[in-house]
């Protein structure tokens, strides 16, 4: 059976301070270690809702690789698709949390990570074609072979179902930030759904104003342009041209740098479940206040169970 939600891109380790508002150098004396990457805990994401899902990427040939396979098992996502490179160990990412806002991270990605060795012979175009959603993330167009493999995949898939461009900017991932533009484009011409912030649609687009950058995004061919703004909620925008704000949902910030993966999980969801573009959004907005709530971002994805319960929270509040 095809995949409800197919992922491709970054997988890693992420190594996380278990002691809050003090930094790496002295103060941090204990950490703890999850599943990372974008792309693969958006399929964790979208498995705790209960969907089929799975992830295209590498990871080096070592234990720390062999953890990213067991955890994927763990969390319910498939690791057929997960193969091995040479080129590089699996990547740790270490990060320090002062919240509410200020989350540092810290790549150790070299020489290249094995998920940016992703080569288009590798790939398999009929479970990529057959996925009812198909996610990929700009970090995939920053170097080769993934460069190729991505829009390969994107081509052959050509728009079956629902592809989702996650706009996720990373700008220590590409030696010239200033070329990211011409790739994002062609990539948008074979997306149906765009999601980014307002930094990371200011880089696609050059807007940064939410209404133009969602244009822009909508005329460079995608179906649904969806800007998150933070603290000031998020803008949807269809093709047909009704926009939807919907407001944030207020939460004790612990560590902020899972939301955005919930929130990409539940939008899966809520565009699995065929739900109109307020509810989905509405409910991927309340997806990724839980998981800012929490510390880990594999670990601490939600059920829509819980979701809903922050969802009732927030309107019994109102």
């Amino acid at each position: 059976m095809p995949f409800e939600v197919l992922t491709m891109g970054r997988v890693g380790v992420d190594v996380y301070p278990l002691q809050t508002g003090v930094g790496l150098a002295a103060e941090v004396t204990s950490f703890g270690k999850y599943l990372g990457g974008s792309p693969t805990n958006v399929a964790v994401a979208a498995a705790r809702h209960g969907r089929s899902a799975a992830v295209i990427t590498k990871t080096g040939r070592d234990p720390f690789g062999d953890f990213v396979r067991t955890a994927l098992g763990g969390y319910g996502v498939d690791a057929r698709f997960v193969g091995v490179s040479d080129v590089a160990p699996t990547p740790v990412t270490f990060c320090e949390i002062f919240p509410p806002d200020d989350f540092p991270l810290y790549f150790y990605r070299l020489p290249k990570a094995p998920d940016l060795d992703i080569r288009p012979d590798e790939l398999d175009l009929a479970a990529v074609r057959e996925a009812t959603v198909f996610w990929m993330t700009r970090t995939g167009l920053s170097e080769e072979p993934s460069r190729a493999a991505t829009p390969a995949a994107l081509e052959h898939r050509a728009k079956a179902g629902t592809t989702v461009f996650d706009l996720d900017w990373r700008p220590t991932f590409w030696k010239d930030p200033a070329e990211a533009r011409s790739y994002y484009r062609r990539a948008l011409r074979h997306a149906t759904v765009a999601v980014g912030t307002i930094d990371e649609c200011e880089v696609a687009t050059g807007e940064r104003e939410p209404y133009a950058a969602a244009r822009a995004l909508l005329a460079a061919g995608v179906e649904l342009a969806v800007v998150k703004q933070g603290p000031k909620g998020v803008l949807a925008v269809d093709r047909d041209g009704t926009a939807g704000e919907i407001p944030p949902v207020p939460v004790d910030v612990v560590n902020g740098l899972g939301a955005g993966d919930a929130f990409g999980g539940a939008l899966c969801h809520g565009l699995l479940s065929g739900w109109d573009t307020r509810r989905t959004v509405s409910f991927a907005n309340a997806a990724g206040a839980v998981v800012a709530g929490r510390l880990s971002c594999s670990d601490a994805m939600p059920t829509e169970a819980e979701v809903q319960a922050e969802l009732d929270e927030v309107t019994r509040a109102a």
